[in-house]
């Protein structure tokens, strides 16, 4: 059995289970609301001589949630369901050394091949299909 958490408003036992998914849902935001902090993004600092390092990352989060009720001649009853996700990926960091600091993207191992390549593709396609398309227009 666990104990509650005193910093979270108790549930009542007779709650329906629209109001039990919306109280799910304000539980589960709140906690991980507490933990998105400017560490979350900005990780902890890394000294080393007269160089620092500051991790940086994006974090995004994000819940839904719903609830029913029917009712009518024997049909009567209640449902409700929620959902949530997080995601964080790194995207750089900081340098920071004696005067200056430097933020440094953290780059993918084909974007310094790609956009040379899509460069010289361009530079040597579009002449060619100018030229193609100026010989159609004169005949």
């Amino acid at each position: 059995m666990t104990t509650p958490d005193p910093t979270q408003p108790a549930v009542p036992a007779n709650t329906n289970a629209a109001n039990a998914s919306v109280t799910l849902l304000e539980r589960l935001a709140g906690k991980l609301g507490a933990r998105a902090s400017v560490t979350a993004v900005y990780g902890e600092p890394v000294t080393r001589g007269n160089v620092t390092v500051i991790p940086v990352a994006a974090i995004g989060f994000g819940f839904g949630g719903g609830a029913g009720h029917e009712t009518g001649t024997a049909k009567t009853g209640e449902g409700g369901g929620g959902g949530g996700g997080a995601t964080a990926r790194p995207c750089g960091f900081i340098e920071i050394t004696d005067d200056t600091a430097t933020y440094k993207p953290i780059r993918g191992p084909w974007a310094d091949v790609i956009a040379p390549l899509a460069t010289l593709m361009a530079a040597v396609l579009v002449p060619r299909l100018v030229r193609r398309i100026a010989r159609r227009r004169m005949r």
